[in-house]
């Protein structure tokens, strides 16, 4: 059982060496999430609004440079097989790790997708956009078109900070779709549940194979003793 605490602004601020905080069973302030070189990151706990379920929490524009370096390095690790040309991301929190992640493949630049709408920005490229995070804000989605010619005839990473319920990253794809763009492969640093896999896959059977993450992170249930633990299969 999990003990230690951890002060709300030191989330995401340290990668800890394998095995240093149980990965399962019940927990409590934080839950552990282990990355593909079993790293562990601690992730605060966000209790849903029935209050039996949570999930893990993570916001990439917090987290410590180091981190975020990590959690860069190793998704561009897991996408360079696809021979990416190009990284696109997605606003808000995906454009931190997408600039990264396209460094870390040696790119030049990357094309941040947006929801500020500027002058010359044409309405026939944009899609609507709501986030599991800020269900209240309706939104729309915009590309640069001046950005169009980096994008196609290319091999393109369609890159998230998280994907969650799929509806963030569902937009992405009708963006794309709208540009005449598909994407070889969509990628984010924290896969949250499996809910965004339905989602995805009614836009066509071949999304969920070829979606990838650094890690995974289950909804939790509450206990008997208010604690939180993963679902068991």
């Amino acid at each position: 059982m999990q003990n230690d605490t951890i002060a709300p602004h030191d989330f995401w601020q340290e990668l800890h060496p394998p095995g240093s905080f149980p990965a399962d069973g019940d927990f409590t302030s934080f839950y552990v999430a282990e990355l593909q070189d079993r790293r562990q990151l601690r992730l605060p706990i966000r209790v849903l609004a029935d209050s039996e379920h949570a999930l893990a929490s993570l916001i990439v524009n917090q987290a410590s440079f180091a981190v975020l370096d990590a959690l860069a390095g190793q998704l561009a690790s897991t996408i360079r097989h696809f021979d990416i040309d190009i990284v696109a991301g997605l606003p808000t929190l995906g454009l931190t790790l997408a600039a990264a992640v396209a460094q870390k493949l040696g790119h030049a630049r990357y094309v941040p997708l947006g929801t500020s709408r500027k002058f010359w920005y044409r309405n026939d490229l944009s899609v609507a956009l709501s986030s599991i995070t800020t269900p209240e804000q309706q939104k729309r989605l915009y590309i640069d078109p001046r950005m169009l010619p980096l994008l196609r005839g290319r091999r393109v990473a369609l890159i998230d900070d998280v994907i969650s319920s799929g509806s963030s990253i569902v937009a992405g794809l009708h963006l794309m779709t709208a540009c005449d763009i598909e994407p070889v492969v969509i990628a984010a640093a924290m896969l949250q549940s499996e809910r965004w896999k339905e989602k995805l896959a009614a836009e066509g059977t071949q999304w969920p194979d070829r979606t990838v993450g650094v890690f995974a992170t289950p909804i939790l249930e509450r206990t008997a003793e208010g604690r939180w633990s993963a679902p068991t299969a």
